[in-house]
């Protein structure tokens, strides 16, 4: 089902893979920055930082609805051609961004940044995974991810140091480079290939239907939220709890990328060998590294290798992508791309259950306990999909992929 035939394909598999992480990391980068970048960015346009969030909050939006609107419009559009055009259409975004005059303006740009970033994602991640063989295809979805990982390692903090020295702005068209040197990359080095017989916004549309698709994307959309609702306030909590200094915090985010970054290779090599268990024990990380999240933050010795523990928990990704291709049937672009909504789903759900647990007055480090909560219902969601599975194709080759032994 995935269409790239692989006697057919002379491109060169791993620099592909890192010229489509590149374009992970222009994503990443921006993505998590304007999250550092929020006192920045308010205090230029003249709107508190409560307020500000609404442009955070407009980008998951945008990538929420983007995800499935562009698989479907992209359904006939060569891959090679697709990842180009949604990498240059990132590119605009990012620019129409960094120029934006008013904090109503950068709204509406974030919106329209955020369109093309899920289906980015879910077309790099089945072109990946096409070229590789079956029991490779996590390890290959884990490496396009580490793009993204990789940006809150280096490409965070240097977009909010460069934010504090050069203006929000530049972290913007820093990102709009990127994505525009990723779209030529990949015109130069991905494989030309047909797009696949039968191929129609139909047949994308059908991976809607599908029961085990929905509830793959539940145990995303829920159990990835802890890893926002302590991200998100990460900063605010070293400042005023655990009260580092300012210079601690890119120190701070560095960390949690690495930790993205390990969880994500550890994740893809699990998932690979045993896919439903990988999610389930990722999950079981993330309850308990955002425990002791909770309980480190007074000190810095204690919270800043906590913060590492718990962007372990973002390497869920890699075996959710994976899972979705298995289950979507032959709406591989649609499923894949559809996992990003269900990220950004969890981006909004964490900061906003977050600030609900900080606004109530249970304290920073509540957020570590609100996450706990939101993997925990992940880990729920991921219970019904094993037990459905069972009860409705018990003897089909998804079902053994998904068996615990």
């Amino acid at each position: 089902m995935l269409d790239t035939p692989r006697a057919n394909v002379n491109a060169n598999v791993g620099l592909l893979q890192l010229v489509l992480a590149l374009g992970g990391f222009a994503i990443g980068t921006v993505e998590f920055a304007t999250m550092s970048l929020l006192p920045q960015f308010t205090r230029e346009l003249g709107v508190s930082v409560p307020v500000g969030g609404q442009a955070i909050t407009a980008y998951a939006l945008g990538v929420v609805v983007g995800a499935p609107l562009l698989a479907i419009f992209g359904a006939k559009v060569p891959r090679r051609t697709l990842l180009a055009w949604l990498m240059a259409f990132y590119a605009l975004g990012n620019l129409a961004s960094a120029w934006s005059p008013s904090f109503a303006s950068l709204v509406v740009f974030r919106f329209v940044s955020g369109l093309p970033h899920g289906a980015y994602f879910g077309v790099a991640c089945v072109l990946a995974a096409s070229l590789v063989p079956a029991n490779r295809r996590a390890g290959a979805v884990a490496r396009v991810m580490l793009g993204l990982t990789i940006a809150t390692i280096i490409g965070v903090p240097f977009a909010n140091t460069m934010g504090r020295a050069a203006g929000w702005r530049m972290a913007f068209v820093l990102v709009a480079a990127l994505a525009a040197l990723t779209a030529v990359l990949v015109l130069v080095i991905a494989p030309r290939s047909p797009v696949e017989a039968g191929a129609s916004w139909r047949r994308e549309l059908g991976a809607l239907g599908r029961r085990q698709v929905w509830l793959t994307l539940g145990i995303g959309a829920i159990g990835q939220g802890g890893l926002f609702a302590v991200y998100t306030y990460v900063a605010s909590t070293l400042t005023e709890a655990t009260r580092v200094s300012e210079s601690t915090l890119p120190f701070a985010f560095a960390l949690f990328g690495l930790g993205m970054t390990v969880g994500l290779m550890v994740c893809g090599w699990l998932a690979d060998r045993a896919l439903m268990p990988a999610i389930a024990r990722s999950l079981l990380w993330s309850m308990g590294a955002m425990s002791i999240y909770a309980l480190a933050v007074p000190h810095a010795w204690s919270v800043l290798p906590a913060i590492f523990l718990v962007g372990c928990g973002g390497g869920l990704v890699a075996p959710i992508q994976t899972r979705l291709m298995d289950v979507a049937g032959d709406a591989q672009t649609m499923a894949a791309a559809l996992n990003h909504s269900a990220f950004n789903v969890a981006n909004a759900i964490g900061p906003a259950a977050g600030g609900l647990a900080i606004a109530a007055g249970w304290g920073w480090a509540s957020t570590g306990w609100v996450g706990v909560l939101l993997a925990l219902g992940g880990l729920g969601v991921w219970s019904l999909a094993l037990l459905d599975q069972r009860r409705t194709a018990p003897s089909n080759s998804v079902a053994a992929s998904a068996s615990p032994t």
